[in-house]
């Protein structure tokens, strides 16, 4: 009889089994819960925006700034969310397409007092960053044309 402290070969080699034939079956279900856990928390994309408006060119701090959201529904403090949504779908995610469509009726003086807008956050999905900057507050107003999106 061998030593307790000893171990037989074949023991060992059935005892490697045993756990080799264990950690193949404990895969698919590692794989399982990885997999669970990469589904995202909801059926939309994550679309929220921080919208803001700063007097000057873009170095002034911001004089308004507003929170929206857009998915699963429109909320924040944006004082017209839905409109300011649908507005930002609209863009297909380019928001140069806000500027599409100026007011050509309008006069606006020919002073400059810049005012910038930015657009700042997740769209769809997708990190956007925008800003733009308009010679004046009615040019701004003007060129945006009624948009709800800076409308606050």
């Amino acid at each position: 009889m061998l030593h307790p402290s000893f171990e037989s070969k074949e023991s060992t080699v059935v005892r490697h089994r045993i756990a080799a034939v264990t950690a193949a079956a404990l895969l698919p279900l590692a794989g399982a819960a990885g997999i669970a856990e990469a589904q995202p928390a909801s059926l939309y994309a994550p679309s929220a925006v921080v919208l803001a408006v700063a007097p000057g060119d873009g170095d002034a701090a911001v004089s308004r700034a507003v929170a929206l959201s857009c998915a699963p529904a429109a909320q924040g403090t944006h004082p017209d969310p839905q409109a300011a949504c649908a507005a930002l779908a609209a863009t297909g995610g380019s928001l140069n397409q806000l500027l599409a469509a100026p007011d050509r009726n309008r006069a606006c003086p020919m002073h400059y007092d810049p005012v910038t807008v930015t657009a700042d956050g997740v769209w769809k999905g997708s990190r956007i960053a925008w800003k733009h900057t308009f010679a004046n507050a009615c040019t701004m107003s003007a060129t945006l044309n009624g948009n709800a999106t800076f409308a606050f």
